[in-house]
C-alpha cells in the first residue's frame, strides 16, 4: 500500500506531498521523504558506485526502513518523485508503471499555463488523478 508520494523540485523544495495515512504519520513520512533526498543526491552525483546510469530515471529502491521503502524518480529537469510503501514485496515493474503515471500526470500539471513553474502543485485534477494512480498501484496494467 503506497502510504506518500511526493513532487520535489530541482533546489530540493516541496512542490507535492501527499500523505495516505492518518494524519499522524504525515510529519513521519515527510522527514521520510526529506532523507530520501540525500540518497536520491548520492546516486545522481556518483553513478559508478550506485549502478543507474546518467540516463536511466528509475532510481529504484533508494532505503528501506522498518515499516516503509522508499522509492525514487528522476526527471529530465532534475525534479524528484519519491514513492513510499509499506509493501515489502513491490515489483519493481510495478513501482516502474506508477511512477510512468505519476509523470505524465505531472507533466499535464505543470503544462497548464497557470501553473508557475518551480512553485507548488495545487491543481486538484492532479491530485485527483495522484489518488486514482495510488488506487490502481499492483493491480496490473489499469489505469
Amino acid at each position: 500500500m503506497i502510504v506518500c508520494v511526493a513532487v520535489v523540485g530541482q533546489q530540493n523544495n516541496p512542490l507535492y506531498i501527499q500523505s495516505f495515512t492518518e494524519a499522524d504519520d504525515a510529519l513521519k513520512l515527510h522527514h521520510i521523504v526529506h532523507c530520501s533526498l540525500d540518497v536520491v543526491d548520492e546516486r545522481v552525483n556518483n553513478p559508478k558506485k550506485s549502478g543507474p546510469m546518467l540516463n536511466e530515471t528509475f532510481l529504484g529502491l533508494l532505503y528501506p526502513t522498518e515499516n516503509y521503502k522508499v522509492y525514487g524518480f528522476l526527471t529530465n529537469t532534475k525534479v524528484k518523485f519519491i514513492l513510499v510503501t509499506t509493501d515489502l514485496d513491490v515489483r519493481d515493474a510495478d513501482v516502474r508503471n506508477f511512477f510512468r503515471k505519476f509523470h505524465a500526470a505531472y507533466v499535464d500539471a505543470v503544462s497548464n499555463p497557470f501553473h508557475v513553474p518551480g512553485k507548488k502543485i495545487t491543481s486538484k485534477t492532479f491530485a485527483e488523478r495522484v489518488s486514482n494512480i495510488v488506487k490502481s498501484f499492483g493491480m496490473g496494467s489499469t489505469g
